[in-house]
């Protein structure tokens, strides 16, 4: 089984950069392909970025192109999320999410979850 712990939300303004991290418990945090994903009040939880098992390969949705970046550090069990030129309308609680196999930017098909950590973007 993996844990998973959330780190680095808080509160900015329009225009300011968060970085977020992800740890990982277990030797095989190598074998799970990663992602982010984020929920706002009274809405599902919405794909936001994904990373493949050796960091080659990453994906982003078309809100964040450009301004957000996932990477992963294997040896530290790290997976990371910079936000810049962050936007009211990425005030979210930030999940991360590890899963097994080939890569997916579907919520349901992740194997592990966080508990979360809250991004607050005012103007």
């Amino acid at each position: 089984q993996v844990q998973l712990v959330e780190s680095g939300g808080g509160f900015v303004q329009a225009g300011g950069s968060l970085r977020l991290s992800c740890t990982a418990s277990g030797r095989t945090f190598g074998s799970y392909a990663m992602g982010w994903f984020r929920q706002a009040p009274g809405k599902e939880r919405e794909f936001v970025a994904r990373i493949s098992t050796g960091g080659g390969t990453t994906y982003y949705t078309d809100s964040v192109k450009g301004r957000f970046t996932i990477s992963r550090d294997n040896a530290k069990n790290l997976v990371y999320l910079q936000m810049n030129s962050l936007k009211p309308e990425d005030t979210a609680v930030y999940y991360c999410g590890a899963k097994s196999g080939s890569s997916s930017a579907s919520p349901a098909l992740y194997d592990y979850w966080g508990q979360g950590t809250q991004v607050t973007v005012s103007s």
